[in-house]
């Protein structure tokens, strides 16, 4: 039994068996990328069209929770994960280092989101037998809060016009990750 999570409005994980990869007529879509600390984005990871006047760029991530039980035994697998073919840039030639770093915070946030869910999953003691809804609740429950501090941080920061409420963003979030380390994927 396996089961997948995300909310409706973040869906469009896709892969592709490998007897159905791209023909050569076919556009290659990148892969998504998995939150790595040793990896941070650069501009050529934004992939999409803009699809805002109002935004100079966008970040697409999710996070991908896939929960299941073998032999009654529960197990969980949470990735935080940006979609380049859902990421854009207005003017990449023209986009700024500090535009990067607050899109990389988006990112950033998604993959200490992932580390409280992991957190989570890990105290609670799942029934193999009732997994739904109780999974649902639980996940349900971190994408809001996941989406609502995505918000705040947009606001506080201006979108990080604010550079001082960008820089204090920039290290809080990475003083959670560090909190957050011992729920890092290894």
């Amino acid at each position: 039994m396996l089961f997948s999570f995300a909310p409706l409005w973040l869906l469009g994980l896709l892969s592709i068996p490998s007897s159905q990869q791209p023909t050569a007529q076919a556009p290659v879509v990148p892969p998504a990328l998995e939150w790595n600390a040793s990896r941070p984005l650069t501009w050529a990871d934004f992939k999409a069209r803009p699809n805002s006047d109002r935004l100079e760029a966008l970040t697409s991530s999710t996070i991908d929770a896939k929960v299941g039980c073998v032999d009654y035994q529960f197990s969980a697998q949470v990735k935080a994960v940006f979609r380049p073919t859902e990421s854009w840039v207005r003017h990449p030639a023209q986009a700024t280092a500090a535009l990067l770093r607050h899109e990389q915070v988006h990112f950033d946030l998604t993959e200490v989101h992932a580390r409280l869910l992991r957190q989570k999953l890990s105290l609670v003691k799942l029934d193999c037998e009732k997994l739904q809804p109780a999974f649902s609740n639980i996940t349900k429950m971190a994408f809001l809060t996941w989406q609502r501090e995505e918000a705040r941080y947009d606001q506080e920061t201006n979108h990080g016009i604010n550079a001082a409420r960008q820089q204090a963003w920039e290290q809080q979030v990475q003083q959670r990750l560090q909190s957050l380390s011992a729920f890092a994927l290894k």
